[in-house]
This record gives C-alpha cells, structure tokens and sequence, in this order.
C-alpha cells in the first residue's frame, strides 16, 4: 500500500453482506474548509445495511459502486486551506456529508470541518464512533423538531436500540416522563438510563397502557405492525408523533388529521455544533453510550449480518487498524 491510497469497503452491486468487500481505492486529500481524518472506528447503522440492499440512501446515492459509513471517530491528519477551528491531531468525531456518500467504512475520510467535533474526552474512538448518527438522530428529533419540555410524556419505541438509547437520555435529561418500549431483558438497563416506564412490546400492544402523550418518538415504523399509525392513539389532542424510519405517508398523515394531532417526517443533518453539547453531556456523566459488538473493518459483511439479526442492544462498531 503506497501513501496514495488506503484500504476500504467497496460494494460493486447491491445485495446482502457478501456484497461488501475490501479494496485498495485512492486516498483523498482535503479541499479549502475540508478537513482529513484517519478513521479509528466507523458506526454501523440501520440505514447502512438498508442502503447496501437498494433501499435506505440507494436513491441518493445511485448505482454502486460506492464505500458506505457515514459515523466516524478519528484523528484530523491535514486540514484544507481556511480550517480554523480543527488542526492535526485534534481527535474529532463525526457524520459526515448524510444523505450524501461520506466512504466512513475505509481508513480515511474527508468532509467540511465544522461537521466534526471534538470527540467526547471520556470516550475511547469505539464508543465515540457510536455516538454521532444515532445520537444527532434522537437530539434532533427530541430537542429541535418535538422541542420537548420538562413534564411533558413522551413515548420511545425500540428505545433499546441505537437512536433509541440515546433518546430516552435526552428526554430524561430534559425532565421529560420517559416511556419506553423493548424486549423485557431490556428493561432493567433502560430504567438504569432513565426511562420511567417501560412495555414489552412482545406481550402488550403500547395503545392499550400508555395514554395522554405530548410526544412519541418513533422509530419503528409503519412497516412493522403498523407502529406509525399506532402510535396516534396515544397522543393527547394536539401531540406529535415524529416518524422517523419512513416518514409520513399521505394515509397517516390523513389519520393524524382525523385524530387532531401532528405528525412530521424527520431526516437527520450533520450537526458539529450538536455534537459538541452531545460531547458535553457525556463527559459529564450525564449520557452513556453502548457498544455491543465490534468488528474489524474486514468482517463488515459479518457486522451487517449481525446488525439485520436484530435484537441489539446500543450499537455496533467497525474498528481501523492504520
């Protein structure tokens, strides 16, 4: 391997974890304002196995092939002309360029400076390559779309998983009554993050124990049990349900009509200044992170496979040997 490239995961086609291969591909170099990071560890998330199907991002993306990832924990390598707020060394964390391809998945990344930030102090780069996705997913859903208030109820689904963990912590930490729905081996560690109530979805249908919520946070989706649509029965008058795996189609958006609440669709940004109160929150004890299972870069099919499985707990990581 010369200093011109790096290895990373390249998908030729789209199709199931054996689609995912390493290859040597050439490595980037930082435009004016980008800064270079040498991945320490890439998230894996729902919409990466999604996408390498043909669905998730695929549309945006096109044909393949293409490197997937888009949460990354590293070390600034280079900085492009203008950068002022990074500089080489600085160890930074990030989600870089979603929806658009950001090639987290290889042993360098390239991508505006102010969509990373300092990565939290009390975190190694496994947890901290965990955090960004999931973590601005759930913080902008919580803080800036619900703007959720202390004493308001909001209602969690799949509150075990990546986005979920995190927002039952940012509704906690906002005074929110947490309500939080997951297998009943869940349930000891998301009262321990903060959830007040916790429903085994595998027993009882939320509708029948939970009513007069201000928010549900939803990230499960029509698709599965009609969760979306499900979800409006609990909402007092005027609540809001943000859906987030699938959006809003017209028949929902015509049942929370009828149902006298709101509900939006809901896309995730990149966010360094997010990231940074995100940071902040951590290294205060205030939100913990949690890492499942790891996996070099090499196994990322077998990631993939794991993560489709279902039933994680937190999330799952990529590690970069350099």
């Amino acid at each position: 391997m010369s200093a011109d490239t790096m290895r990373a995961v390249v998908q030729d086609g789209f199709g199931g974890p054996e689609v995912l291969r390493i290859q040597q591909v050439p490595r980037p170099a930082p435009l004016p304002t980008e800064v270079l990071v040498r991945v320490h560890a890439a998230g894996i998330n729902p919409v990466d196995w999604k996408t390498r199907g043909g669905a998730g991002m695929a549309g945006l993306l096109g044909e393949p092939p293409f490197t997937l990832g888009w949460d990354v924990s590293g070390v600034v390598e280079e900085v492009g002309f203008g950068v002022t707020t990074l500089k080489a060394g600085d160890e930074v964390y990030g989600m870089p360029w979603f929806p658009r391809v950001a090639n987290a998945y290889a042993e360098y990344v390239t991508a505006p400076a102010r969509q990373f930030a300092r990565k939290p102090a009390t975190l190694d780069h496994v947890h901290a390559a965990a955090v960004p996705l999931a973590a601005l997913t759930a913080w902008q859903a919580v803080v800036d779309t619900a703007h959720l208030q202390a004493g308001q109820r909001v209602l969690v689904t799949a509150a075990a998983g990546g986005v979920g963990h995190f927002a039952v912590q940012f509704a906690r930490h906002l005074g929110a009554h947490v309500i939080a729905t997951a297998s009943i081996a869940r349930h000891p560690w998301l009262k321990e993050l903060g959830a007040n109530e916790t429903i085994d979805y595998t027993t009882t249908r939320f509708e029948d124990a939970v009513v007069d919520v201000d928010v549900v946070i939803d990230l499960v989706g029509d698709a599965h049990d009609r969760t979306s649509t499900r979800s409006l029965k609990v909402l007092r008058p005027g609540g809001l349900l943000v859906a987030i795996p699938a959006g809003v189609s017209p028949e929902l958006a015509q049942a929370a009509e009828a149902a006298d609440v709101r509900v939006t669709p809901f896309l995730v940004e990149p966010d360094g200044a997010g990231l940074t109160m995100i940071a902040d929150l951590i290294d205060a004890g205030r939100v913990a992170v949690e890492v499942e299972e790891t996996f070099p870069l090499e196994q990322a099919g077998v990631a993939h496979a794991r993560g489709e499985a279902g039933r994680t707990r937190g999330k799952l990581v990529l590690t970069v040997a350099n």
